[in-house]
């Protein structure tokens, strides 16, 4: 059996020494470190992980050891959707012979989380019947926790409060997605048009596709279309482009951490992206 993959999102992209410094835990606690990709608008930074199963829980938690210590909640953190400073840490299974490793792996680090840190941890996806990310951080960490006080939701793990600097952690066991945005030469309003057309719900209706509109204040207020892919053998990334590409023009794309080769299948060589990287090329370096 090959190695698992995971994918920590923190709530901090513009500390260069913050998101260094989780980085190096997460190596240090034995994991090898893949890829990192930090954005200051969205205020978030993505570590790609690999390491064996039985390892790479504890590999996490030590990066999310130092999440922990170094991010408040309690200021402003960006214009990315986020509950908590370690917002969401999935386990990720290349094929299907990985799924049972990934599963089991996903319900240690949990644990391991509520336990060792104190965070409260909710799974979504396959290991809670379904359940959204979107769902669990509608509304951000505060309308989480009234949610909890009043009985609606309980986490998974862990204390039923939220960290007073930390927040709560989303935890899930799934194949890879792959985060992408698209830069448009349009507004906020643009870019929020466009993303409703193309999510699963939308008009154009791509399956497994989650978009949001979003302004890069840092960036000269330009108008992005952020999604994340979440079957990229249906939805190729050329794809997404040109769904976008129906509604608005496309002025740059941009791939957040690592995406499998497969999903760049048909994407017209003449469009570049930033930071293109396949996670085949990652193991292989």
């Amino acid at each position: 059996m090959g190695p698992l993959l995971a994918v920590p999102n923190v709530s901090e992209g513009r500390d260069a020494a913050a998101v260094a410094a989780i980085g190096a835990a997460y190596a240090a606690g034995g994991a090898r470190l893949l890829d990192t990709h930090d954005d200051p608008d969205h205020h978030r930074a993505v570590h790609t992980l690999a390491g064996a199963p039985g390892a790479l829980a504890g590999a996490v938690l030590a990066g999310a050891r130092e999440a922990v210590a170094r991010i408040d909640l309690t200021s402003e953190r960006g214009i990315h959707p986020h509950v908590g400073a370690l917002d969401v840490a999935p386990i990720v299974h290349l094929d299907d012979e990985r799924r049972g490793a990934a599963c089991a792996e996903a319900l240690v680090l949990a644990e391991l989380l509520a336990e060792a840190l104190g965070l409260p941890v909710f799974l979504y996806g396959a290991l809670a019947r379904g359940r959204t990310r979107a769902s669990l951080r509608r509304g951000g960490a505060r309308a989480l926790a009234e949610r909890i006080a009043g009985g609606e939701l309980a986490p998974d793990f862990g204390p039923r409060r939220l960290h007073p600097t930390a927040g709560a952690t989303l935890v899930a066991a799934r194949p890879p997605l792959v985060a992408f945005n698209v830069e448009i030469a349009g507004t906020l309003a643009d870019a929020r048009r466009v993303a409703a057309a193309i999510r699963e719900s939308g008009a154009e209706g791509l399956p497994g596709v989650r978009a949001l509109g979003l302004e890069l204040a840092r960036q000269g207020g330009r108008a992005q279309v952020s999604t994340n892919v979440e079957d990229h053998r249906a939805v190729p990334l050329a794809a997404v482009l040109a769904a976008v590409v129906r509604q608005v023009p496309v002025t740059g794309c941009e791939l957040v951490g690592l995406a499998p080769a497969a999903a760049f299948d048909g994407w017209p060589e003449d469009v570049p992206v930033r930071n293109r990287r396949t996670v085949e090329q990652a193991l292989e370096s």
